[in-house]
């Protein structure tokens, strides 16, 4: 692929876009990132608080903890943390910086400041409205579709900001249906490394401190430590075990950021880390290890391009089809080694849902890695998932359908029920 072709700088663009840097569950994060818009435009501290929010944001903010509020958690927390200490200039990581009398304060203002948390009416998947109030003036700020995606900035009855935002398009980011499992392979190829050395070298650096730090110290269930005290330490449990201690450290309220993919640090690490921990293994070049990551993370993101950013499907699932992906271009595979890796996966574990952020999505993670290195180990040794076996059909490109048909409009119901379980009703 040439680098004056479009469909080159498309993907760049891609790649751009989609890692970022975030500090905590990005969902909390998106909800704090409103709160610190809303209230430097209202001027003061609000003395009462609406949010309203979709099903997914629900779910996914309910059981994990704020970065810097001392261990708080829920839609609350997140706001409040958002009202008393955030920078929205620093989009995803709004509240990174946090001083110990913040933190005390942001526990006083839950206790005394009413913040009303209601459902929202709405057709969006990914939708926050938060509107803050103080003596007669209030402001609205509105989120959809993607993190940081504001469509409505209103004050006292005047509108602010406001762009047109529609359900089945993420407004203002590059079209990703280009994005195709050939293509990917083709550009990771070509790639000048340049163009995407100060991206993955920060997702390089970035996410393997994380998951260093979930093994060296206690975060939620420990799964990362579980797995190298149960099974060993050859490559491929290491390369399990650190994605899910990565994740470990996150969902427990680690305060070190991640480089994000399609808006999940934990899809961002389970793309990455195993790929750096084979590469490691392999001893091979840093530009080949670029290549691979390039291929991992695009693949990751094609594949959620069908499924939306949030839903009842559990994210790392593409993420480890995506490191299955890279793994196998490690060991020199091709386009048929790599397409083969991802159908293999994504017949072995897709299915599993998303009940939201929490400790137990370490244990997913390393459910999916598995995954991906037991499908690119099955066509190594001459054994597939063919056509007719449940929802793998003829070629990669038909079976990622497939799986964004499931994950989008068949697991739409199983979203609410998931939530209804969730909040006791």
């Amino acid at each position: 692929m040439n680098n004056s072709d479009l469909k080159y700088k498309n993907y760049v663009q891609i790649l751009k876009e989609e890692l970022q840097p975030a500090m905590g569950c990005t969902e909390p994060i998106a909800i704090a990132y409103a709160a610190a818009k809303a209230r430097e435009i209202l001027g003061y501290t609000p003395e009462k608080v609406i949010v309203e929010v979709s099903l997914n944001i629900v779910k996914n903010v309910k059981s994990v903890i704020v970065p810097n509020t001392n261990r708080l958690k829920g839609i609350g927390a997140a706001t409040a943390a958002g009202i008393i200490a955030g920078k929205s200039e620093k989009r995803l990581e709004v509240i990174s910086q946090v001083t110990e009398e913040e933190k005390q304060k942001i526990k006083e203002y839950l206790l005394t400041i009413p913040i009303e948390v209601k459902l929202a009416e709405t057709p969006f998947i990914f939708d926050i409205q938060m509107s803050v109030v103080y003596k007669d003036s209030y402001v609205k700020v509105r989120i959809v579709n993607y993190h940081t995606n504001i469509v409505l900035i209103e004050k006292d009855g005047e509108i602010l900001y406001q762009k047109e935002a529609t359900v089945s398009i993420e407004d203002g980011l590059s079209d990703k249906k280009l994005l195709n499992v050939k293509d990917i392979i083709d550009f990771a190829n070509s790639v000048d490394i340049k163009d995407i050395e100060g991206i993955i070298g920060e997702q390089i650096e970035c996410n393997s401190r994380i998951a260093e730090e979930g093994l060296k110290n206690s975060h939620g269930a420990n799964i990362g430590s579980v797995i190298l005290s149960t099974y060993g330490s050859d490559v491929k449990i290491r390369a399990k075990a650190k994605a899910a201690a990565g994740s470990d450290a996150r969902m427990d309220g680690c305060e070190l950021p991640v480089i994000i993919i399609s808006g999940s640090g934990n899809q961002g690490m389970t793309a990455s880390i195993p790929v750096i921990e084979y590469a490691k293994e392999l001893k091979v070049s840093k530009e080949k290890l670029y290549r691979a990551l390039v291929i991992s993370d695009l693949v990751t993101i094609h594949q959620k391009t069908g499924i939306g950013r949030l839903s009842a499907y559990c994210g790392v699932i593409c993420a480890g089809a995506g490191s299955g992906a890279g793994i196998a271009y490690l060991y020199g595979g091709s386009y048929k080694e790599i397409a083969h890796t991802i159908v293999n996966a994504l017949a072995i574990v897709s299915g599993i849902v998303c009940d939201g952020a929490k400790a137990s999505c370490a244990a997913k993670i390393a459910t999916a890695v598995d995954a991906g290195i037991l499908g690119y180990n099955m066509y190594k040794e001459g054994q597939q998932f063919k056509a007719g076996d449940g929802i793998v059909t003829k070629g990669v490109e038909a079976t990622i359908s497939n799986v964004g048909k499931l994950a989008k409009e068949g697991m739409k119901e199983t979203e609410k029920e998931i939530v209804r379980i969730m909040i006791g009703n």
